[in-house]
């Protein structure tokens, strides 16, 4: 499969960096590991016009021996050769091709090393004020056209995830498998389908599946999972079973928040709406009178179901 590889480059009139295109240059890339992987032949000769760039790879190897090694910066992935043919190619992954980048003594290579630099800044002044990232993450919906009342919600609802997630690690997930498996948990109790299942329902592949979400799903996501940190806190659960029974336990709450919010409103929460073929994101608006009722309903779902709860 080939793309058209997207780089960022320098604006030199006004020094910002934004999108564009390598044009008419292919990119060949596969799914491996669960990720892309793209050719790394295909991306030196697009940075550097060499008309051999399977020869100045080699060079570039025996000059930077940290790439000398297939692992773990590239290894060697079947792709579709120019006969047509499936052969070996040397390929990487987003990683290794940022790392990879920063070996090219191009021009052309350059505007990239410079917007990794600023990228590696940014980062740097996040990890000291947290709420920089907070902003940068608005600003990158804005852009994408999404209205200002979803930025909102989708923001509170990664503030939940986050506390969600640190209580997990404190509590005995290990790793981003048991995350995933809490997770289904949740997703199972609050909409009957669990992260994966719900993104065919949406036609979703390689998507984030919240930013695919409307305002009911979005709302109740966030309280399956902020009743479920409860729930950790009340019961002190420790260990992947029982940190399993609380996410089924805060899901059923959001669960049944959801079944009296369709019995209302006469359809299913669950959605098949998405916004990849939008250029102008736009949401469905629920009525001002309605938005109190529904709050209500919630407020009410939480205080009766958290009753119900074995502590």
């Amino acid at each position: 499969m080939a793309i058209r590889l997207t780089a960022l480059m320098l604006d030199t009139q006004n020094q910002n960096y934004h999108i564009a295109l390598f044009k008419g240059k292919g990119i060949r890339k596969v799914i491996y590991k669960k990720e892309w992987w793209f050719s790394v032949l295909d991306i030196v000769g697009v940075l550097t016009d060499s008309p051999q760039p399977k020869t100045y790879w080699a060079k570039m190897k025996k000059r930077d021996a940290a790439l000398l090694q297939p692992f773990p910066f590239w290894e060697q992935l079947k792709m579709s050769a120019e006969d047509s043919k499936m052969r070996e190619t040397d390929c990487a992954n987003t990683e290794g091709i940022l790392r990879i980048i920063q070996s090219i003594p191009s021009p052309k290579a350059e505007p990239l090393k410079r917007w990794l630099a600023k990228v590696g800044y940014e980062r740097i002044q996040e990890v000291e004020n947290p709420e920089l990232a907070t902003k940068r993450a608005k600003l990158l919906y804005k852009l994408k056209g999404y209205p200002e009342d979803w930025i909102e919600k989708r923001m509170r609802g990664i503030a939940i995830r986050e506390e969600l997630t640190d209580e997990w690690q404190k509590r005995g997930a290990e790793n981003e498998r048991d995350y995933e498996i809490l997770t289904a948990e949740i997703s199972k109790a609050t909409f009957g389908v669990t992260p994966s299942e719900y993104k065919k329902v949406k036609g979703l592949k390689r998507h984030n599946l919240r930013d695919h979400m409307d305002d009911f799903e979005l709302i109740l996501t966030m309280l399956g999972e902020r009743t479920t940190t409860e729930i950790h806190r009340t019961r002190d659960s420790k260990g992947l079973p029982r940190l399993k029974d609380d996410a089924r336990a805060g899901g059923q709450i959001a669960g049944t928040a959801r079944k009296q919010i369709e019995r209302k409103i006469g359809r299913s929460v669950v959605s098949g709406n998405n916004f990849l073929k939008t250029k102008s994101i736009t949401h469905k608006k629920l009525k001002t009178s309605a938005v109190p009722r529904i709050t209500t309903c919630l407020r009410r779902q939480v205080r009766g179901m958290a009753d119900k709860v074995k502590i």
